[in-house]
């Protein structure tokens, strides 16, 4: 079976903390971003820099630019494209990329800039599948494309919701592609999606709230420090566990 079919999890992590949990918890790979709860966003040099050189499992990058659609203009494609060189120069093993047109439709032009500034690299087609124009036709462009996977939720806000089509996703691809559900992926739902949709890897974020390092919070600030969320070992252990039965 080939790597992309491999069953297992990935952890989406915005932080350093996060992709160190998930490792700890025993994650097959880490989705390294910034920005996690706008959908995700390209993670700054530094914090990819770290993560890089403390993970010893396979490491992919999203690349995204801004919050909001997937429809980008020249300068966001250049912008993107200096940001996977610089996964290449950092020996990441792989990026995470989407590009529509303003019909919804896969910028087959704007991806194939981005994969040949990739090289060797791996490429999941992320989320921006859920909201084309058709998912399925999106599927054959990702697969043509030589993308070893696909990020969905099925065309839903969450993969339970989505599972209907995501189940359909993974026959249409067969061994062609990895059809990975993502969003709302969680301990509690994973055994469901597993059994409704026969995908072989699933994605999450597995966080928990950390308490603030602060010792004390301002009283008219609330919108800045405080608790945040962090991926948790336990979590991503248990997600492992189920994997394995």
């Amino acid at each position: 079976m080939s790597k992309a079919m491999t069953m297992g999890l990935e952890v989406a992590a915005d932080s350093i903390g996060s992709a160190l949990a998930a490792q700890a918890g025993g994650a097959m790979r880490v989705e390294l971003c910034g920005g996690l709860d706008g959908g995700g966003l390209t993670p700054s040099l530094g914090t990819l820099a770290v993560v890089r050189d403390r993970l010893t499992i396979p490491l992919y990058v999203l690349i995204r630019p801004r919050v909001g659609d997937f429809v980008f203009d020249a300068a966001e494609v250049e912008a993107m494209r200096r940001d996977v060189e610089q996964c290449v120069r950092l020996g990441c093993d792989g990026v995470v990329l989407g590009a529509l047109d303003p019909a919804g439709e896969v910028d087959m032009a704007t991806m194939r800039v981005l994969i040949a500034a990739a090289g060797s690299l791996g490429v999941t087609f992320h989320r921006a599948i859920d909201v084309s124009a058709d998912p399925r036709r999106a599927l054959e462009d990702a697969i043509a494309l030589g993308c070893e996977r696909v990020l969905t939720s099925g065309a839903r806000e969450t993969a339970e919701e989505g599972a209907g089509l995501i189940a359909e996703l993974v026959r249409q691809a067969g061994t062609r592609l990895s059809v990975m559900p993502g969003s709302g992926v969680s301990d509690a739902n994973l055994a469901r999606l597993r059994a409704l949709t026969g995908a072989r890897e699933f994605h999450g974020s597995a966080r928990g709230t950390l308490a603030s390092r602060a010792l004390t919070s301002h009283p008219h600030v609330r919108s800045l420090g405080g608790d945040r969320m962090q991926t948790d070992v336990e979590r991503v252990r248990r997600m492992v566990a189920l994997l394995a039965e």
